[in-house]
């Protein structure tokens, strides 16, 4: 099975930023809605931001203002500028499409620690 690969992750101060991407498989991926989600250790899996196919974008409250989502749809890949990190955005980020359509990927790790 083919799945969603997401990279970019890494160990940050807090303030600082990080830019994750995320590949996807298949020929679909244009007309579909895609979103980064994130789990916390100890808590459930949650979306934090969507881009429709026409790149209208949606953050939850949580996010808005400090990350952006992005895609190139030549490229498959949908993106996430992560600016003035916290401590609460530690956590595994995931893409998938919105709904979830393709097989979930290995997540990438995001840690802001001092």
């Amino acid at each position: 099975q083919v799945q969603l690969a997401e990279s970019g992750g890494g160990l940050v101060q807090p303030g600082g930023s990080l830019r994750l991407s995320c590949a996807a498989p298949g020929s679909r991926f244009s007309t579909y809605a895609m979103g980064w989600y994130r789990q916390a250790p100890g808590k459930q899996r949650e979306l934090v931001t969507t881009i429709t196919s026409t790149s209208t974008t949606i953050y939850a409250d949580s996010v808005k203002g400090r990350f952006t989502i992005s895609r190139d749809n030549a490229r498959n890949t949908v993106y996430l500028q992560m600016n003035s990190l916290k401590f609460e955005d530690t956590a595994v980020y995931y893409c998938n499409s919105v709904p979830e359509r393709y097989y979930w990927g290995q997540g990438t790790q995001v840690t802001v620690s001092s």
